[in-house]
C-alpha cells in the first residue's frame, strides 16, 4: 500500500502548525562538511546524532554503499558542487557495519528483476550496449574496503583541491560507534 496520501496528510498538519521553523537554516552547512554515506534506514537519525550533527551542519550524499564507483558520476558531482559551491570544506565517507552492499550477489538482485517483470529481452540489450549488469551490480568484500575505495577515488579525483581532507569513518549500524578508518588530515 502506498505512503502517499498518509505522508500528504501529515505535511499539511506539519506546515499548518508551524512545524518546519526549528528547521530553518539555510543551503550552506554551518559545519563546512559534506558526507557520503550508505541510504540504510539505521541510518536516518544515527548517524547525524552519532556525529553531533543538526539540521543545517552538514551536506548528506546517501546512496548504496556510501560507494563512489564512477568518477565522473552524479555522485563525485554532489560532493564536488557541496565543495565550491557550498564552501564544504571537509569530506567524510561514512560506511556502516551490516552493509547490503558488503558481498552483494549481482545474480540474486537481476533475478530480482526478472521476477518483478523485467525481460530478459531488455536485460540482454543492455548487455549488448556494453553496460555490464554483473560490474555495475558488484557490492564489495568489506565495509571497510568500501570505504577505503571510496576515500581513494574521492582523494585521487582531478578536481579535488588538494587542501581538502577527507575521512574514512564506519559507523556501528547498532550502536552508532564510529571507527576511524582514514584520519584525511593525515593522509
Amino acid at each position: 500500500m502506498s505512503q502517499l496520501h498518509s505522508i500528504l496528510d501529515h505535511n499539511q498538519e506539519f506546515v499548518a502548525n508551524k512545524e518546519y521553523e526549528s528547521y530553518i537554516t539555510d543551503k550552506f552547512p554551518e559545519k563546512k562538511m559534506v558526507i557520503v554515506t550508505c541510504m540504510d534506514t539505521r541510518l536516518v537519525e544515527l548517524l547525524p546524532r552519532a556525529m553531533n550533527l543538526r539540521n543545517g551542519d552538514a551536506k548528506i550524499i546517501k546512496n548504496a554503499g556510501a560507494v563512489i564507483s564512477q568518477p565522473f558520476g552524479s555522485v563525485m558531482r554532489s560532493l564536488l558542487v557541496a565543495i565550491y559551491e557550498l564552501k564544504a570544506a571537509e569530506v567524510f565517507i561514512v560506511g556502516h557495519t551490516g552493509c547490503g552492499m558488503a558481498a552483494l550477489n549481482a545474480d540474486r538482485v537481476i533475478h530480482s528483476m526478472q521476477d518483478q517483470g523485467i525481460s530478459d529481452e531488455v536485460l540482454n540489450t543492455l548487455e549488448n550496449s556494453g553496460i555490464k549488469l554483473h560490474k555495475w551490480l558488484r557490492g564489495f568484500e568489506n565495509e571497510k574496503e568500501g570505504v577505503i575505495q571510496t576515500v581513494n577515488i574521492v582523494k585521487k579525483h582531478p578536481l579535488l583541491p588538494p587542501n581538502i581532507p577527507v575521512h574514512g569513518l564506519l559507523i556501528d549500524s547498532t550502536t552508532g560507534a564510529l571507527e576511524l578508518i582514514i584520519d584525511g588530515n593525515n593522509a
